[in-house]
C-alpha cells in the first residue's frame, strides 16, 4: 500500500480587508485554552509575545464581543481565558475546515497527482 500523502488545506475567514480568523489564530486560540495564559499559549507555538498579543488584539477587534479575555498580574496572577464566543469561534472554524477538506478532497487529490514527487 503506498503512503498516504498529506496535504494542508487551509481557510482563512477575512472581512473588510482583515483576517478574522485562520489556522495561527484558531491554533493561538486553542493553545490560550490548553495554557490559561497568552505567554505560554505563544510558547508552546514557538512565536513570541509580542506576535500573539497582536493576533489576539486582532481578533478580539474583528468579532462583536472578545474571544479572549485577559487580566492583569499582581497578587491575583495575570491570566487569559478564552470566552464562551472564542469556544464557539474554535468550534465552528474546525467544523468549516472538516467540511471544507471533505467536499474538496477530489479535486485536492487531483491536484496532488499534478505535483512534482
Amino acid at each position: 500500500m503506498p503512503p498516504r500523502t498529506t496535504f494542508k488545506f487551509r481557510i482563512r475567514i477575512e472581512r473588510g480587508g482583515d483576517v478574522a480568523l485562520g489556522p495561527g489564530k484558531v491554533a493561538l486560540l486553542e493553545a490560550i485554552v490548553e495554557t490559561g495564559s497568552i505567554t505560554a499559549a505563544a510558547t508552546m507555538l514557538g512565536m513570541s509575545y509580542r506576535r500573539a498579543w497582536l493576533l489576539v488584539d486582532a481578533t478580539n477587534r474583528c468579532f462583536r464581543t472578545p474571544v479572549v479575555g485577559t487580566r492583569r498580574g499582581g497578587k491575583l496572577r495575570g491570566g487569559a481565558a478564552v470566552t464562551p464566543l472564542g469556544l464557539k469561534v474554535i468550534a465552528r472554524y474546525r467544523a468549516i475546515e472538516a467540511m471544507s477538506t471533505r467536499a474538496a478532497a477530489a479535486e485536492i487529490a487531483a491536484l496532488l497527482h499534478m505535483l512534482r514527487k
